[in-house]
């Protein structure tokens, strides 16, 4: 029990590593929250900093919750889940960021390549699927913000379809959060004007 609530608390903490803001104050010494949406996301760093930061940015946000599923998995296994969610909770609300941080959609895709790995296994296609889905959409709308609603929804419905009614739910439940995240940028979209792929605004 003990060391299940370590891991929880190492998995939030890890989360909570807010790489836009690292990496804008060590190189650019700027803080990307005072630029653009003032979201410390890979696409507001990208548009603050230039793409190539950005993309690392979405990397690293995105390794968090896969090398703490990595490890959980070597320590502690039929833990990954559980930890690989707090990660993606400690992203969106980050101790060492004032507890705003980012929408959770590269901790999410890290979230979904640990399940195919360590969780589900010989299910990789609940992660490609949804990443190639997300590719799809965000070239036909150029737009990040649904693009991401949509690639995540998608591993939702295939983990509960194709895999797991529990890892399913759990996966609907952080869609759902996803999704909340994004509400600013639904109602941006439902308006028509939601930032696209090239603008100036940012996501």
């Amino acid at each position: 029990m003990l060391k299940n609530v370590i891991l929880l608390l190492l998995a939030y903490l890890i989360g909570s590593i807010p790489w836009g803001l690292v990496i804008g104050e060590v190189f650019f010494h700027k803080d990307i929250r005072d630029y653009g949406s003032g979201n410390l996301g890979g696409t507001n760093a990208g548009r603050v900093l230039g793409l190539p930061f950005g993309i690392l940015v979405i990397f690293l946000d995105g390794m968090k919750a896969l090398l703490i599923m990595t490890l959980v998995h070597k320590i502690s296994p039929g833990s990954e889940l559980s930890t690989g969610l707090a990660v993606c909770i400690g992203h969106c609300f980050p101790i060492f960021a004032g507890f705003k941080g980012g929408k959770a959609v590269a901790c999410s895709y890290g979230f979904l390549l640990g399940l195919a790995l360590y969780v589900n296994h010989e299910y990789l296609f609940t992660f490609l699927i949804p990443l190639a889905t997300f590719f799809v959409v965000l070239y036909l709308s150029k737009m990040v913000s649904l693009s991401s609603m949509i690639g995540v929804t998608s591993a939702a419905l295939l983990q509960f379809l194709f895999v797991n009614k529990t890892t399913g739910l759990l996966t609907f439940m952080l869609a759902l959060f996803v999704i909340y995240r994004h509400k600013a940028n639904i109602e941006r979209i439902k308006n028509g004007t939601e930032s696209k792929i090239g603008s100036k605004k940012s996501n």
